[in-house]
């Protein structure tokens, strides 16, 4: 096929069509066969030189993570060195790119072009935490989908996503990125991001999905425990039981990787004194072998080279070596298998079969993705202006947006507010007009002045019969109270107050680690100093992790939290502050009253002393308790509130008693009280009530987002099969044992309608 005829059929830009004609000549003869028989043919013809090229990613011009590194260029390519790239992008620059490693080089292989698209490319959804606060699988894997659609069309095949590290210190700032503290919900929202990026399930569909030309290969990063390290500082050490490992961090990984997801990025941290880079047992032994992974494991950004850095290489020889026997198949950024890994061949301290094996891995992912078929697939600008914010995609971030929003308080019906009834706004805080505080952090192509922000937003809102002051009053950090002033007169003018609080973007994420929770700066104090003049106010926090608020919970009589809301964020939030839509959010991470109960979760051990009461109804000294707070979080998991009031029914069991392994339905109605019409989130608990090992007080194990009517009922089946009621025994053997089961049911962790049910030995 000549080049002009190819690049007609991909869709390569007009501009780029000279650039392909220079070759002159034909094209590379594409690899035929199955998968086998082309990844096989390719090994064969290929130097060391070359395989060690295909294990190399460095970044691309368009990188805009990790520390400062040099980009590779077009030579390299040329030279055969490149495997694939981080952070290079746009259909015209990855086409040329693409161009080259397939016309210039011996072999004509293709490129791999990979990107951190974790919520949104130029679409940007809700933080992957407010996401999770949905409660709403098919939310995600939607978000997912056309962010994969925008990317795919900007030439990326690749995304580092979904992150599904299981997070239970806020402290941590890369809480944001993932779906919380829970193992479930962690599952859930794992295997509808991969199927959202990827375009469906495992099986031949999948393999149909992945050569279309709006599906990436998705990335569940970062394995494993990385969500648990010591003090919430990024990058720091992790020590922890075999148990705690098993139970509550491997499962979204293996979720992940049941649903198909092509690649596994290694994590930062030493689990135990190994780093992840290093760990070969867990890679090769657990990833591999007993889950049957066959994709791709790529470092984290110089994680090769940071084996030296942990102690455990003398040098980057050592550090290669370490990361190839462990299973790490692409080095990303270090280049210290290109150029260390010939040596420690000829030393025979790697061998011949393990560079295969890896190279293997990604020529597999190139050709699962069709760029052996088509390199161009994805190298089309006009399709990549087509896709690209397009109003439906814009609409769908508005919607998710709203399902993400957490109603924390509502003291006397501030809200929603009335249109009708407001003749003057007062706007205040240093995040209403703030575009980045709505895409947040890792925010792909995402652009700050393509945002609607909150002060847009309410202004479309309530047009312009309505009067709106806008006042900043504080800065986001600092303690300038000079601003307090001004806030105060504008409160006293308007009919009612919305103030936007929280962090700025750049306080959560990668390497942005926090001692404190509490709002940053003054705000707090401008949030009373406005609530002293006594007009109706609400607050609405923009931040990527739990906050500690008792101030505000304790003197503002609304708080909305808002996340980092996406490019639509503003015009979301004001579909809930006006009621156009009710807010039905849940917390997937607990709120601490203060940074000292942290790690805090809901699904904790009993202790032998768990809090009792006094018979004045003080809590005994000698139990599991702090002295200065409760022991219960400000807000709980699976907390939110609504417009509207739910009542749920007890739940029943289908089987009062059931034989070990057997699945037990239970039913639960839930019925709308209120007034309006709004979504539930039905949560079912199950707590292992006598156990050989300690059990914790309760687990999520179904969830539900339905929509009820004023005045409707609606009767849910959930289906607790026996994975849910086992746990890992003495031996770390999953069983379920003999013994009675409480069945919870609610709108949050805290649910109290319950039910029990026996199960009997087999």
């Amino acid at each position: 096929m000549k080049h002009s005829t190819h690049a007609r059929r991909a869709g390569i830009a007009r501009a780029l069509i000279p650039l392909l004609l220079l070759a002159g000549g034909l094209a590379q003869a594409r690899p035929q066969g199955d998968e086998a028989a082309v990844v096989e043919s390719l090994i064969g013809r290929m130097t060391l030189d070359e395989k060690l090229g295909q294990l190399n990613q460095p970044p691309g011009p368009d990188n805009r993570t990790g520390p400062e590194a040099e980009a590779g260029g077009l030579d390299q390519v040329r030279r055969g060195e490149v495997g694939s790239f981080l952070g290079l992008h746009g259909a015209a620059r990855t086409c040329q790119y693409q161009h080259v490693a397939v016309e210039e080089t011996r072999l004509g292989i293709p490129l791999l072009f990979a990107g951190d698209v974790i919520h949104g490319f130029r679409t940007v959804f809700p933080q992957s935490i407010g996401e999770a606060a949905t409660f709403d699988p098919a939310a995600v894997e939607r978000s997912a989908r056309i962010s994969a659609t925008e990317a795919a069309a900007h030439g990326l095949h690749w995304t580092f996503a979904p992150m599904v590290d299981v997070a239970r210190d806020p402290r941590w700032g890369r809480i944001s990125e993932g779906s919380g503290e829970d193992v479930y919900l962690g599952k859930a929202l794992a295997r509808a991001r991969v199927r959202g990026f990827q375009g469906g399930d495992p099986g031949p569909a999948l393999e149909q999905a992945l050569r279309r030309d709006d599906t990436v290969l998705a990335t569940a990063k970062h394995f494993v425990a990385y969500g648990a390290a010591e003090a919430g500082r990024d990058y720091n050490t992790t020590d922890m039981s075999e148990r705690v490992l098993r139970e509550v961090y491997l499962p979204p990984f293996r979720a992940a990787v049941e649903a198909g997801a092509g690649s596994v990025m290694a994590a930062f941290n030493d689990l135990n004194g190994v780093p992840m880079h290093a760990n070969k047992s867990l890679i090769e032994d657990v990833l591999r072998k007993q889950w049957g992974f066959d994709g791709i494991l790529v470092s984290d950004y110089t994680g090769v080279w940071e084996l030296v850095k942990h102690g455990v290489a003398a040098d980057e020889t050592d550090a290669g070596v370490l990361a190839l026997e462990a299973g790490v198949d692409i080095d990303m950024v270090s280049d210290i298998y290109r150029r260390k890994l010939p040596g420690a061949l000829r030393e025979g301290r790697v061998t011949m079969a393990q560079i295969d094996e890896a190279v293997r891995r990604v020529l597999r992912a190139k050709y699962r993705l069709g760029l052996f078929e088509d390199p161009y697939r994805y190298c089309d600008v006009q399709r990549e202006a087509q896709r690209t914010l397009t109003p439906e995609f814009r609409q769908a971030a508005r919607e998710v947006a709203r399902e993400s929003m957490v109603l924390l308080k509502n003291e006397g019906n501030v809200l929603p507010l009335s249109k009708d009834k407001i003749r003057t706004l007062a706007v205040i805080g240093p995040l209403a007009d703030l575009g980045k505080a709505m895409i947040g952090n890792w925010a792909g192509d995402g652009r700050p002045d393509e945002a609607v922000t909150p002060l847009q937003g309410l202004r479309e809102a309530l047009g312009p019969e309505v009067r709106i002051l806008h006042v900043g009053g504080a800065q986001i950090e600092g303690d300038d109270r000079s601003g307090f002033d001004q806030a105060v007169v504008a409160a006293k003018q308007a009919d009612a107050v919305v103030m936007f609080l929280g962090e700025h973007p750049d306080m959560s994420g990668e390497a942005s680690s926090r001692t404190r929770l509490d709002l940053p700066g003054v705000q707090s104090q401008l949030a009373l100093a406005v609530q002293a003049v006594g007009k109706p106010t609400a607050v609405v926090l923009l931040n990527g992790r739990p906050l500690t608020i008792n101030t505000l919970q304790e003197n503002l009589p609304a708080i909305l939290e808002a996340w980092y809301p996406g490019v639509e964020g503003g015009r979301a939030i004001a579909d809930v502050l006006f009621g156009d839509y009710n807010p039905a959010g849940r917390l997937p991470v607990s709120f601490p009253r203060t940074v000292g109960q942290v790690p805090l979760y809901y699904d904790h051990k009993n202790t032998g002393r768990p809090i009792r009461l006094n018979a004045n109804g003080t809590e005994e000294k000698y139990t599991s308790r702090y002295l200065d707070s409760p022991n219960t979080p400000l807000y709980p998991f699976g907390y939110g509130l609504s417009y509207t009031q739910f009542r749920y029914s007890a739940p029943k069991v289908k089987h009062p008693t059931l034989v070990a392994g057997q699945a037990q339905q239970v039913e639960v109605t839930v019925s709308n009280i209120g007034s309006r019409a709004g979504d539930e989130v039905v949560q079912l608990y199950l707590r292992d009530d006598v156990a050989s090992i300690s059990r914790p007080v309760r687990q999520l194990r179904g969830f539900r987002r339905i929509h009820l009517e004023p005045g409707q009922s609606r009767t849910l089946t959930f289906v607790l099969e026996a994975e849910d009621m086992a746990f890992l025994d003495a031996n770390l053997k999953s069983t379920v044992e003999p013994g009675t089961f409480t069945v919870f049911a609610g709108g949050s962790s805290e649910a109290e309608q319950e039910a029990k049910f026996e199960v009997s030995a087999k």
